[in-house]
């Protein structure tokens, strides 16, 4: 775990967790996924890069994740319906969770940064100017986009969909969880989506919700739009509602897992090639 105090504007974002798996060899070239955060953490920079991980229930995901069979954290809301518990495990056995580093930045609140597109935009380039370079310093993670993922939730996922349409060359994955916009913008957001693939070339997309989410119906649009635009994506439509306990028990996890499949194999070192002993 390493706490990155970042240069970077305090009302913008200069504060970041890395969680950098130790079951992966040390040599081995990482993914690296960037999570951003809901409202709820907005305002505090300890809160917000703890967020995923204490709130989200982010690092124990990841550990049901490798630890098979996965079972329910929380039995009795059957959030986890039979079917899709027996698909999980059914995928992991056939092919294990490779696992990746994790990067948690604080997420600004652009309506409270007016105007909000210029905020995404400093934000964005934030990322990639200052946040991706300094993860990459600390831990050994590929720079290319096979090797990086974009994810938020709520909140995170309007910011996430902004900074990944002023970005896309950046992410070879990008997902949100419950995002939080409304069905109209999904139109607008569909068509930019689909402009954005075509000038950097096929992105793995999701749209991760649940079937109390208040923002179910626009990432149900979006889906559906970007299926008109000929764009591929994924739609998981899961049971139970727009909060934490959800997210903690399969909302986090269905995420994590997908883009595991998502994004390129993490790479070993490479060996040096022998040279052939002068003559």
């Amino acid at each position: 775990m390493h706490d990155l105090l970042l240069d970077g504007d305090k009302r913008l974002a200069r504060r970041s967790l890395l969680l950098v798996p130790k079951h992966i060899s040390s040599g081995t070239r990482l993914r690296v996924l960037v999570l951003l955060h809901g409202l709820g953490e907005t305002g505090n920079e300890l809160l917000g890069i703890h967020a995923w991980g204490d709130r989200y229930g982010l690092v124990t995901s990841y550990d049901r994740l490798r630890a098979l069979p996965v079972e329910r954290a929380l039995p009795k809301l059957r959030y986890f319906t039979d079917d899709h518990l027996a698909q999980v495990n059914r995928s992991l056995s056939q092919k294990p969770f490779g696992g990746m580093a994790l990067l948690c930045p604080v997420t600004p609140n652009p309506y409270k940064m007016q105007p909000a597109a210029k905020t995404i935009d400093r934000y964005a380039d934030w990322i990639e100017q200052t946040l991706l370079p300094a993860a990459r310093e600390k831990a050994n993670i590929g720079s290319g986009p096979e090797f990086t993922g974009l994810d938020g939730c709520s909140l995170g996922g309007y910011v996430g969909i902004e900074t990944f349409l002023r970005k896309p060359e950046l992410f070879g994955s990008f997902g949100g969880v419950q995002s939080a916009f409304g069905a109209p913008t999904a139109l607008i957001y569909a068509k930019r989506l689909a402009e954005a693939i075509r000038r950097v070339g096929p992105r793995s997309i999701r749209m991760g919700t649940s079937s109390a989410d208040p923002y179910k119906k626009a990432n149900e649009v979006l889906s559906k739009e970007l299926d008109k635009l000929d764009v591929p994506n994924t739609l998981s439509v899961l049971p139970g509602p727009h909060n934490q306990p959800w997210l903690r028990e399969v909302g986090t996890l269905a995420m994590l897992l997908w883009h595991d499949r998502q994004l390129g194999v993490p790479r070993p070192p490479q060996k040096a090639h022998a040279r052939a002993a002068p003559r």
